[in-house]
């Protein structure tokens, strides 16, 4: 008896604690078991329409996302159609001009021989073929020359010269250094031409004379320095593109440059820059006595960058119709004589597909 009561005591309080976590445990599922039946189906209804809601919503906004692109898509096709339709030529053909690029397409050598006499053989007998001619309705020559006939623009109908003079719209750009002779300047003046002079020597920095437009400017293959012209507070030689936006300029009917052996370099921005598609013809004198500023390496290597340049006009769909040698220019040719070259040629380009 008392050892069962001794026993009792001692494992009493044990049983006592089992006893009550079991019934903490009983208590605690019973809790959870409430909550999760007996909650309120008035508050899951609304919650179960409430998503379905939100699905609907969420479904119907994106047959709306859809539906308005469908109807962007179409309208943006319509747009385009309507300004196809609208749009005039020219701003088509200037969206078409290309972006700039960093050198020249370089042309093969004109043999594995990489002479002076082979390249300076095919440059010379490129620039003294003429590509198109220029005629007139009645097969008659259609060039408006100036006095000593070495510059000519082409008046024949199938190019765009003649219709932008009668159209009252043609524009002229000649840069020249001390340019003395301006008689087809005076003539493209007297045909209704919008006509605009530069030369760096010039007193004023703009003038009127003759009915031209005067500028102390000229054409360069750069831009000055920002800080020179913060100095001076003007510049005298600019790109052409950049003349052309300071102008408020989108295109230039005729280009006529005398650059004494700049021209090389300019020509190659007019290329890089694709402001040739802004240019309806080309009147430029080239300068064969020595390689020109800044055009690097050695004789044959010069011909070769030369003759790619002209190339270059080519692809930009240029075609020589006017050659002109001046018979008492020296015959010198990068500083000797080949094959009796002159050493300056005047040369007139068209623009096939000028607007």
């Amino acid at each position: 008896m008392d050892m069962g009561m001794q026993r009792l005591l001692t494992r009493g309080p044990l049983l006592l604690l089992r006893v009550v976590i079991a019934l903490s445990a009983l208590g605690l599922c019973v809790h959870v078991y409430l909550e999760m039946n007996w909650r309120d189906p008035t508050v899951t209804k609304e919650e179960s329409t409430t998503q379905s809601n939100r699905s609907r919503t969420k479904d119907e906004s994106a047959e709306a996302t859809e539906d308005r692109s469908v109807k962007r898509r179409i309208s943006y096709v319509r747009t385009l159609k309507k300004e196809a339709k609208t749009t005039d030529v020219h701003s088509a053909f200037l969206h078409r001009r290309k972006s700039p690029r960093w050198h020249i397409e370089m042309e093969p050598w004109a043999s594995e021989k990489h002479s002076l006499e082979d390249e300076a053989r095919r440059f010379l007998k490129y620039i003294t073929t003429p590509q198109v001619p220029c005629l007139s309705e009645g097969a008659d020559g259609a060039m408006l020359r100036d006095a000593k006939g070495a510059w000519a623009v082409c008046l024949d109908p199938q190019y765009s010269l003649t219709h932008s003079i009668k159209g009252k719209h043609c524009r002229v750009y000649s840069f020249g250094l001390g340019a003395d002779d301006w008689s087809l300047e005076q003539s493209l003046v007297r045909s209704g031409c919008d006509v605009h002079c530069f030369d760096p020597s010039l007193k004023q920095s703009h003038l009127q004379k003759a009915q031209m437009w005067l500028h102390r400017l000229s054409v360069d293959w750069r831009d000055p320095n920002p800080a020179l012209v913060a100095q001076h507070q003007h510049a005298n030689t600019k790109k052409l593109a950049t003349i052309l936006n300071d102008f408020g300029h989108r295109q230039v009917d005729v280009l006529k440059a005398d650059m004494e052996s700049a021209e090389w370099k300019i020509l190659e921005n007019l290329i890089l820059e694709g402001v040739l598609a802004s240019v309806g013809q080309l009147l430029l004198e080239v300068h064969l006595h020595w390689a020109g500023f800044e055009v690097p390496g050695d004789e044959p290597s010069v011909v070769r960058y030369w003759f790619s340049l002209l190339k270059e006009l080519e692809r930009a769909n240029f075609r020589l119709f006017h050659v002109h040698c001046d018979p008492t220019k020296p015959r010198v040719f990068l500083h000797q004589n080949v094959f009796n070259a002159s050493s300056a040629y005047t040369l007139s380009w068209v623009n096939t597909q000028w607007p």
